[in-house]
């Protein structure tokens, strides 16, 4: 018996150098190999994989571009393997914000739910030093108003990565930093030429003092629906109105 409703798809060629770079990302995800280690010099890896040259050293480039390896022009030894950081994870979430067809609606309703999870996060977990930093931020903020709208826009995002930071959550902060800069990119002219910039930029004060006073009293509820509700009057209007029902689920129900 034949299964007719199954279809297949033509399997696509996999390059050897990608093989490598798998391994090598096996093996670091294992901790086989960690941070401070160093691979086999070229001349091996080329022995190890069975490989030429030229696809071993294509391999290297992509782990390196990746963040997961550093070559050194000259090293007598091997690549040495890097400690993780958020960089690689930004550029591909950057890369998915822009360029996968996301609309507006989406990075904005995203948006929401990680700012709206960063303020009650950091509700409950700030210290002393990282409230202060973010009173610095509005602070700034009250004083960029009549700087423009590029130290006011400074201030705004300073506010925004200490709220993030507070959160305890990387994952958080790099989302957060890769959705907003994606939905900046999308309305910077429509911002920078609207009307009422300076109205905006004080009405954005104001619901940033709201969301500073509900983390200052530790009232992670409230400092999560104010951040949402922030988010959706000032960004509604950009999106059309048949697309803003996930915004408007976000927000229904929780007052004013």
């Amino acid at each position: 018996m034949t299964a007719d409703g199954a279809r297949f798809q033509r399997v696509a060629p996999v390059r050897l150098y990608q093989r490598i770079v798998e391994q090598i990302e096996q093996a670091i995800a294992s901790g086989d190999l960690k941070p401070g280690q160093r691979l086999p010099s070229e001349r091996e890896l080329v022995n190890q994989f069975g490989a030429s040259r030229p696809t071993v050293r294509e391999a290297l480039r992509v782990l390196e571009s990746d963040g997961l390896i550093r070559s050194r022009h000259g090293d007598p030894h091997g690549p040495e393997i890097l400690p993780f950081t958020t960089a690689g994870l930004a550029k591909e979430m950057t890369r998915l914000a822009r360029f996968e067809r996301l609309s507006m609606a989406e990075l904005i309703s995203f948006r929401m739910i990680l700012d709206g999870s960063a303020s009650q996060l950091a509700a409950r977990l700030r210290t002393d030093d990282e409230l202060a930093a973010m009173e610095g931020t509005v602070t700034a903020m009250t004083h960029a108003i009549d700087a423009g709208d590029e130290e006011f826009s400074k201030a705004d995002v300073a506010f925004h990565e200490a709220v993030a930071r507070a959160s305890r959550n990387a994952l958080i902060e790099v989302s957060n930093l890769v959705v907003r800069g994606a939905v900046r990119t999308l309305i910077t002219d429509k911002v920078a030429h609207a009307d009422n910039r300076r109205a905006l930029m004080r009405t954005s004060l104001r619901h940033h003092q709201e969301v500073l006073e509900a983390i200052r009293t530790r009232d992670g509820l409230a400092a999560a629906r104010i951040s949402r509700r922030t988010l959706y009057d000032y960004y509604a209007g950009y999106v059309a109105e048949e697309e803003r029902g996930p915004l408007l689920a976000l927000v229904e129900g929780e007052g004013a």
